[in-house]
């Protein structure tokens, strides 16, 4: 098939693509830098530069690609700081708002048979069971530091599935980790837990699921393939309390055990949304993706993903 990747160039898109390319489909990768040309060629694909925030650029490059599936991997993530995390996605809120709309309308118009676009697993509502499947409330109840971000994957969510002109489907993906990612080797988060400025709060109960970048590059190719229409969670085996994963990943990477500050102490430092994610996070099972896209991942744990961080990272391309 022909592919059109947006967001080619991110750390998803680097493992994406060459796996598109591996399995015989013809991929065009969309890029606002024209710098970055040369490495889309090289990693497979026919590059366009394209700015996803105006229209008529986005028009013009699927027009030209006559695609029959459009990948939306958009974000652009600025420095994180938790206190202001919806200032931190506020590009990439504006890349799941208008970029999707103008993906969708542009593939509406050469007739995209499918339109498969990235979600994430934290807007789960932090309610009930510990582990969440797709049938679960999603994108209600975020902290206040983050409502422009979740009602922006909302977004995505709602109009890629009410896109009744192809087969719209959702993956949301665990936390990602691996290479080109904030939990990479020198990833930002990576050298939080190094610097010991990644402290447990209150009980550590939030439930986390990852999922390794070249994993979840699988499954998406997997969904691309014999997706259906709905929703697909892409993560590990195994969703994890905080007060478990955190310290495993501390001693991986031969940092001092975390501290714990209590909830009012993480609120001060944190604001609301950084003691949500420690204490109230729900985590998301993958039973749906194994069963229906015939996925399993590489990585079926984050405890044997983690000792990768600490060794040359394998990348598959």
């Amino acid at each position: 098939m022909k592919v059109f990747v947006a967001g080619a160039t991110g750390a998803i898109g680097q493992q994406l693509v060459p796996l598109l390319v591996r399995a015989g489909h013809e991929v065009t990768g969309m890029t606002r830098s024209a710098s970055k040309q040369q490495l889309l060629r090289d990693l497979g694909a026919e590059p366009v530069v394209a700015d996803a925030l105006d229209a008529d650029q986005v028009a013009e490059a699927v027009g030209r690609a006559q695609p029959d599936v459009i990948v939306h991997q958009l974000t652009s993530i600025g420095p994180m700081d938790l206190r202001h995390f919806d200032q931190a996605f506020a590009m990439t809120n504006r890349l799941r708002r208008e970029g999707t709309d103008h993906l969708l309308s542009a593939g509406q118009a050469v007739g995209v048979k499918r339109f498969v676009a990235q979600s994430f697993f934290a807007a789960y509502e932090r309610v009930g069971g510990l582990v969440k499947t797709e049938e679960d409330t999603f994108g209600v109840g975020a902290a206040k530091e983050m409502r422009q971000t979740v009602a922006a994957i909302k977004h995505v969510e709602d109009a890629v599935l009410a896109a009744t002109w192809t087969e719209g489907i959702v993956l949301r993906y665990g936390g990602f980790y691996g290479p080109g990612t904030s939990l990479g080797p020198d990833g930002e988060q990576t050298d939080a837990v190094r610097q010991r400025k990644f402290p447990v709060v209150g009980n550590g109960g939030a439930v986390w699921s990852f999922i390794h970048i070249a994993d979840a590059a699988e499954a998406t190719v997997a969904a691309i393939d014999h997706g259906h229409r709905g929703v697909y969670n892409v993560v590990d085996d195994e969703p994890a309390k905080v007060a478990e994963w955190l310290p495993v990943l501390a001693r991986t990477l031969g940092a001092k055990e975390p501290m714990h500050v209590p909830r009012f102490v993480g609120r001060l430092l944190t604001g609301e949304i950084g003691v949500a994610m420690m204490t109230e996070l729900r985590g998301a099972s993958n039973a749906k993706a194994k069963r229906e896209l015939g996925w399993e991942p590489s990585h079926p744990s984050w405890r044997q993903g983690f000792a990768e961080l600490t060794s040359t990272e394998r990348v598959r391309t």
